[in-house]
């Protein structure tokens, strides 16, 4: 199972899931994005789009955006 948080130093939306993902004891890998939106290809070409933070759950074949829907992902599926 690989989980990874595409998330931008000092944003509290990317805090509140990796601090989500930390309190349920789930391993995932960070990718830390560039702070400019128009240099963040790699979130782009994972997600569709270049916001943050994203989750690539690859166990179940998931990306997604939004820091509330993130956290309820994980919660129904890791808690």
């Amino acid at each position: 199972m690989s989980v990874t948080l595409y998330q931008l130093d000092g944003c509290p939306y990317c805090e509140k899931v990796a601090d989500r993902l930390d309190e349920l004891g789930v391993e995932y890998d960070t990718v830390w994005t560039e702070p400019l939106h128009s240099k963040r290809n790699e979130v782009k070409r994972v997600s569709g789009q270049r916001g943050v933070p994203v989750l690539v759950d690859d166990g179940m074949g998931v990306t997604m955006a939004e820091s509330d829907r993130i956290i309820e992902f994980i919660e129904s599926r890791y808690a």
